[in-house]
């Protein structure tokens, strides 16, 4: 496997392949870098160098117990980027990675970065607060914690649902990426699980958002049951000095997965735009 030992110790498990203009995907919560499995093998076929890691207590890399914030996250992707030299690069962020994505850019992405997306992202902030107030109550995240912490493996399984709109009716579910998703999280650590629930509901995106100056293209779909599309992607846009949204009705939190050809073109069109 490949690993990079970070200045505190962690270890960061990572995927590089390819060659070429680099992308570097950023996952979301609780998963690892292979929820982005449709994305890698899409751009390594279009000529991409393609890499995604596993934040830190997430997936193959150390079970962390503290720095399980998106400070941290973002000062380890760039131990990372400078460590495999990327420049001229393209980051794609999904849900909690899109937030790690925009304060990566945002503090240490200076003449590394070319481009960057935010996938149903939790940008600018998702909980509801006194400057947020038609943000998600705090109480749906305590229920969150509360879940991972005390039952994990089943909440997890019941979680996938929302996740990928296969509780709407009409929808088809796959057993396959239910399970694929439970198999990520299960990977990671409990307490990194639980300490990013903060991280991802409470971290303010919005002075990042607003000092980006790289084009940044947001993609959401408006039947985000996990991020809240008004809440996040339409505001995020607006935040943005050079920012385009692309919006799809109908499509859920784990579009990627579910509506890859779709996202993949889309994606394609930015970059090479």
């Amino acid at each position: 496997m490949s690993s990079l030992k970070l200045k505190d110790g962690t270890e960061i498990y990572y995927k590089d392949w390819g060659t070429g203009q680099p992308i570097v995907f950023h996952h979301g919560w609780p998963l690892s870098g292979d929820d982005w499995d449709a994305q890698m093998m899409f751009f390594l076929k279009e000529g991409y160098r393609v890499i995604a890691h596993d934040r830190r207590g997430h997936g193959r890399s150390t079970q962390t117990a503290t720095g399980n914030d998106m400070d941290t996250y973002a000062a380890d992707v760039a131990e990372l980027v400078a460590f495999l030299d990327l420049k001229d690069a393209i980051h794609i962020g999904h849900s909690t990675g899109g937030g790690e994505v925009i304060r990566y850019v945002a503090k240490h992405g200076k003449g590394r970065v070319a481009k960057a997306v935010l996938v149903s992202a939790v940008t600018p902030i998702m909980v509801q607060n006194d400057e947020n107030p038609d943000g998600v109550p705090m109480s749906v995240f305590d229920e969150i914690r509360e879940g991972t912490a005390t039952k994990r493996p089943q909440f997890f399984a019941d979680f996938t649902d929302a996740f990928y709109g296969f509780n709407r009716e009409g929808a088809k579910t796959s057993q396959g990426i239910k399970d694929n998703w439970w198999r990520q999280g299960m990977m990671g650590g409990i307490k990194a699980h639980y300490d990013c629930i903060k991280a991802f509901s409470e971290t303010d995106f919005t002075e990042d958002l607003k000092s980006v100056d790289i084009p940044v293209l947001v993609l959401h779909g408006e039947d985000d049951q996990i991020v809240p599309f008004e809440l996040t992607g339409v505001k995020a846009a607006k935040l943005l000095q050079n920012g385009k949204l692309i919006s799809y009705p109908g499509f859920p939190h784990g579009m990627p997965t579910t509506e890859a050809e779709t996202i993949n073109k889309d994606l394609l069109a930015f970059i090479k735009g």
